[in-house]
């Protein structure tokens, strides 16, 4: 069952990665929010790794496919940070303007990978694992709840969910977050293990919308 659900997400962020692309050859501002391609880009990847792991069955190859989710995970998850900071920023919020913000936001988002990298991706050992029908590798060692890393970066997230509310752009980024962490905090029971894939879709979602809004709220 998991491999098509897997396999249906896939193609749900295949069609948020053409919307944002068009989002952002539609947009006269080059920003930073555009980092956002490359974090739906990586999700697909993920999903589609996981859709195809039966198909492509145990061995190096998916071990090493496998493996590519995890680096991808560490260096493209974190720029969600900068893309939290260019949606406040671009709401107009005085104190996002100034350098400081900004270099505290790229500082922020560079730590997150280097600390990914040093603590979980380096010394990486993964191990296959046959789930809801779905085949996949994980960590040898693997931690239930979610890690330090996505944990901090629901912060900037929620952070700007409430600034673009406040400012009247869109509550939607918002809720995304909010189901975000909810999802997160609460177990829920279900016969699949693609219940956090979800809630990032829902995420990832949000705040391709919220960009939407913004970009609407800035041609008016």
């Amino acid at each position: 069952m998991d491999t098509w659900i897997y396999f249906i997400i896939t193609l749900l962020y295949l069609g948020l990665l053409m919307y944002g692309l068009t989002l952002f050859l539609g947009d006269s501002i080059r920003s930073a929010c555009y980092s956002l391609l490359a974090v739906t880009a990586a999700l697909v990847w993920d999903n589609g790794v996981m859709a195809a792991g039966t198909t492509i069955g145990e061995g190096d190859l998916l071990e090493s496919l496998n493996l590519a989710r995890y680096w991808l995970h560490a260096f493209c998850t974190p720029l969600l940070v900068l893309v939290s900071y260019d949606l406040i920023r671009r709401t107009g919020s005085p104190w996002a303007a100034t350098t400081a913000a900004r270099g505290a936001a790229w500082l922020f988002t560079a730590g997150l990978i280097i600390m990914e990298l040093a603590t979980h991706t380096f010394s990486l050992q993964l191990r296959p694992v046959l789930e809801y029908g779905a085949l996949r590798y994980v960590p040898a060692e693997e931690t239930s709840g979610p890690s330090l890393l996505v944990i901090l970066i629901m912060i900037p997230l929620f952070t700007a969910g409430v600034v673009l509310w406040k400012r009247k752009v869109t509550s939607l980024l918002f809720w995304g977050t909010l189901i975000m962490l909810a999802g997160s905090a609460i177990p829920v029971p279900l016969e699949s293990s693609a219940a956090t894939n979800v809630l990032e879709l829902i995420l990832i979602a949000s705040l391709w919308l919220a960009i939407r809004a913004q970009q609407r709220q800035s041609s008016h």
